[in-house]
């Protein structure tokens, strides 16, 4: 049984140690935001934080993330209020499908954590995440958005 602390909260899972904590996350916690996208870590849409930084959860085995502190999107809203990338992200209307946006999401509240007024180039060498919609000029618009507010 392994203890995790996620969303600042301990819970427990049983799970073999090399299990991806994706699927962790998903299928032994319920914790449905972080979605499954291609499992060799390219596209993004299972960004989770780990201790603050951005990470694929699909490459990551749970017996790496013992002490460590995990972020999904379901812990950024505080008290029922958004994060300011969540809200931006409304008020630029990203998404489309909205596969991705959880793993957008979380990529560019860590790039904004890092880097609280970046540039184009800033956002355009952090934000790898594949948006099959396209809506990469949304993205930077609503991070842009984010860090003015």
């Amino acid at each position: 049984m392994a203890v995790l602390n996620v969303n600042g909260k301990s819970v427990q899972a049983s799970a073999d140690p090399r299990t991806p904590l994706l699927w962790v996350l998903r299928d032994t916690l319920g914790m449905t935001g972080t979605k499954y996208g291609c499992g060799i870590a390219q596209c993004g849409a299972c960004t989770v934080h780990i201790d603050g930084v951005a990470t694929r959860s699909c490459q990551v085995p749970l017996s790496a993330t013992n002490g460590k502190k995990i972020t999904t999107i379901e812990g950024l809203a505080q008290d029922g209020k958004l994060n300011k990338i969540q809200a931006a992200w409304l008020a630029n209307d990203v998404p489309q499908c909205g596969y991705c946006q959880s793993g957008m999401i979380m990529a560019a509240t860590a790039l904004l954590a890092a880097k609280p007024n970046p540039t184009d180039a800033d956002i355009d060498a952090a934000m790898t995440n594949v948006c099959r919609c396209g809506t990469y000029q949304q993205v930077r618009e609503a991070i842009h958005a984010a860090a003015k507010a």
